[in-house]
């Protein structure tokens, strides 16, 4: 005000200045000024007609509205069986909302033949998530919601914004359900709440797969805000998946896919980006949100901590008994992490699908996204010999498909069928393992030769030339003996890493065994393979190896393959110890051939010669034995 009466001054001086005069400005009781008074008054007069009318027509066109807390009001909206959303009216410029919210707690039920969720209209969420076709350790359906972490980190479907307390407010809320009861899918089920100046609308629609449609908005006063929607954490089945690291958080951005731990996770981040889809997953079970607009899409990473009992870390989340009186409790309680993910559109109205189910190969091929090229596929993960497992696993299936229908014989034919495969390979490494040892005295005199000299001395490269140049003379190839082994490795790593994550195995029998993706109850399989992988290194021959060195491989190579399946997925142990029952019948046969014969008795002549033993010591697989 002082400045616009500031320039006022400095006009008016101006105006002095310039024409030498200054406005005149009338007395109410000088002459005229009456006629200027009724003027005045049939203007207000006017204004106040004009007001009224306006008033008039508002009433007739936006009746005033009840108080929010009236009985009317409340016994209205709890026997509409589609609530309308929430309902706004402007008074005094302030926004005023009629409330829409439930009088007491209800549940929803919705199932298909392959899911049955139970809903709680108290926040809109989901609490209760069981797949029909796969059962708990316990015989029980399999309920991918843990009730102990979904109490601490909130449930399925709930909503997550950048504010706590309100995202705590419409967790605990009472929406208005559309329908209460069982729904058998196809079914639309909605949730409506209302008070003070905020709205949500929940839209859920099932279908006869294990995909979920969900179309969700939050209002405030009549304007949209970010709420994602979520999947908070304590997913999954975590009876077996603890075991082997919890769940993990995987998305997909521009057809890129990534998997992340628990290190790698951080709570309360948000991503942004384009997102093919995004969610949770554990070894056999996954969570994956698909938005229908990747472009807009928001992804928040949650990330939180349950503290339960040690003995019960392999027996779910807190499903065992508490610690003892008089233990530490430090060390009697571990860490779980909880991992959650939560999805929502930069517009505020979100519209995304909701796939939870098996990580199964023909399921995820047929959920796509908004991108119909863009599949869940991807979500199988066999690690870093993984294009090497899938191969592995789609053989293993079409085993079971076409041969056997059980997975324990399967694994078993198609053991068979890679050592039938690679058995060429092996009778070549018999053969190029014969001409080395042919050859092996005249490697020994260019060695003694070049004995004297050190290992850095220049000279040692003449002395690996004369030998490659023997052994290319009579057709040895060094790396011949390599070649089986190469093969098998590959293969051994991409059975370790696909086995215990592919769900058919889950809870698959064969004779003592309750589950191929678990370890051996009994640890039979891990002592047959050590038995087995001895008697491979025996059987064996290794030209050119020296005996110290073959004697500590044939102790250590046992040991440490016995180590890496005693809790492991016995199917893998299944796998190796056929495999050496395979080598060792498949050894045993060459052995007796006349290819095998000379390969021996060179071997012995060597031993005996080195041994300082006469040409009638008995020996056994080259090796002199003393009598």
């Amino acid at each position: 005000m002082k400045l616009r009466s500031f320039h006022g001054q400095r006009a008016r001086s101006a105006h002095v200045r310039k024409t030498g005069f200054v406005a005149e400005f009338k007395n109410p009781n000088q002459p005229g000024a009456a006629q200027d008074s009724r003027g005045l008054m049939l203007v207000m007069v006017a204004v106040l007609l004009g007001l009224t009318a306006f008033n008039f027509y508002r009433a007739r066109h936006n009746p005033q509205t009840a108080s929010p807390n009236s009985a009317a009001v409340l016994e209205q909206q709890k026997n509409l069986p589609h609530p309308e959303p929430t309902v706004a009216a402007t008074v005094a410029g302030q926004v005023i909302q009629v409330p829409v919210v439930a009088q007491a707690e209800s549940t929803t039920v919705v199932e298909n033949e392959l899911y049955r969720i139970t809903f709680s209209n108290r926040g809109a969420q989901a609490t209760s998530w069981i797949l029909k076709k796969y059962k708990d350790s316990y015989g029980k359906p399999l309920d991918l919601v843990h009730t102990q972490a979904a109490a601490e980190v909130g449930y399925p479907l709930s909503l997550y914004t950048y504010d706590p307390s309100l995202t705590a407010n419409l967790a605990s809320a009472l929406y208005l359900p559309s329908a209460t009861g069982l729904l058998n899918a196809p079914a639309t089920l909605t949730f409506k709440y209302g008070a003070g100046e905020y709205s949500v609308t929940k839209t859920f629609t099932f279908g006869d797969s294990y995909v979920v449609q969900a179309d969700t908005q939050v209002l405030r006063n009549g304007a949209p805000i970010r709420a994602l929607l979520e999947w908070p954490g304590g997913f999954g089945d975590q009876e077996t998946a603890l075991s082997y690291g919890g769940s993990q958080l995987d998305f997909s951005q521009n057809a890129h896919e990534k998997h992340q731990g628990p290190k790698d996770v951080h709570g309360g981040s948000t991503l942004s980006g384009e997102f093919d889809w995004a969610g949770v997953s554990d070894l056999y079970f996954a969570s994956i949100f698909l938005p229908e607009h990747p472009e807009d899409a928001t992804v928040a990473t949650l990330h939180s901590d349950l503290i339960v009992p040690k003995a019960n870390r392999h027996n779910g989340l807190g499903n065992g008994s508490p610690a003892k009186p008089h233990s530490n409790p430090a060390k009697d309680e571990v860490k779980v992490p909880l991992l959650g993910a939560a999805v929502g559109d930069l517009s505020g109205h979100t519209q995304t699908a909701l796939f939870v189910g098996p990580k199964a190969v023909d399921v995820l091929r047929n959920v796509h996204g908004a991108d119909p090229k863009i599949t869940l596929e991807p979500l199988l993960d066999f690690g870093f010999f993984g294009f090497v497992g899938k191969y592995l696993f789609l053989a293993l299936r079409a085993i079971n498909q076409h041969v056997a229908a059980n997975w324990g014989w399967d694994i078993v034919w198609l053991t068979v069928l890679i050592n039938l495969v690679i058995l060429p390979l092996r009778i070549k490494t018999m053969q190029s393992g014969l001409k080395m040892q042919r050859i092996q005295p005249q490697m020994d005199a260019i060695k003694a030769k070049y004995k004297t000299l050190k290992v850095t001395d220049p000279k040692r490269n003449e002395m690996n030339a004369e030998i490659m140049q023997l052994q290319k003379d009579n057709g040895v190839n060094m790396f011949g003996g390599c070649i089986p082994t190469l093969i098998q490795l590959p293969l051994l790593f991409a059975f370790f890493g696909m086995l215990p994550k592919v769900v058919e195995l889950r809870q698959a029998h064969w004779y003592w065994l309750p589950d191929l993706s678990a370890a051996d109850p009994w640890h039979i399989l891990p002592i047959v393979m050590v038995l087995s992988q001895f008697l491979v290194q025996f059987y064996t021959p290794s030209p050119g190896v020296d005996p110290q060195q073959q004697r500590m491989m044939a102790f250590m190579m046992p040991m440490v393959s016995g180590y890496m399946t005693w809790n492991y997925a016995s199917g893998l142990a299944l796998y190796w110890s056929v495999g050496n029952l395979i080598s060792i019948a498949t050894q045993a046969v060459m052995n007796r051939t006349s290819l095998g014969a000379e390969m021996r008795e060179i071997a012995a002549r060597r031993a005996r010669r080195k041994a300082g033993l006469g040409a009638t010591a008995k020996t056994i697989q080259g090796k002199p034995v003393r009598r």
